[in-house]
């Protein structure tokens, strides 16, 4: 568990991360940093009243639980809630 990770991506087991597993972990943390940005930064602008905000408190779901999510997944979340999808697009 020497690494930055806690030898999340040891994927051979010897017990350390080795330039390829740092690479691969260093990518991956870039890549969920940088869609993670765009997507709130969009969505939160997309989700700005009160009264959509009860709708999602309602059905279930939070502004974090959508932001999470694919774009099918969000799509189908938000239709299952009564919420026109494309309104947020």
């Amino acid at each position: 568990m020497g690494d930055i990770f806690g030898g999340l991506f040891d994927f051979n087991g010897d017990g350390r991360t080795d330039a390829f597993e740092f690479a691969l972990g260093m990518g991956m943390m870039e890549n969920f940093e940088r869609q993670s940005r765009s997507r709130s930064s969009i969505f939160c602008a997309s989700f700005s009243d009160d009264d959509t905000d009860e709708q999602l408190e309602m059905a279930g779901l939070s502004r974090l639980d959508l932001e999470l999510m694919g774009e099918d997944e969000r799509r189908a979340a938000l239709e299952d809630a009564g919420i026109d999808p494309d309104d947020f697009d």
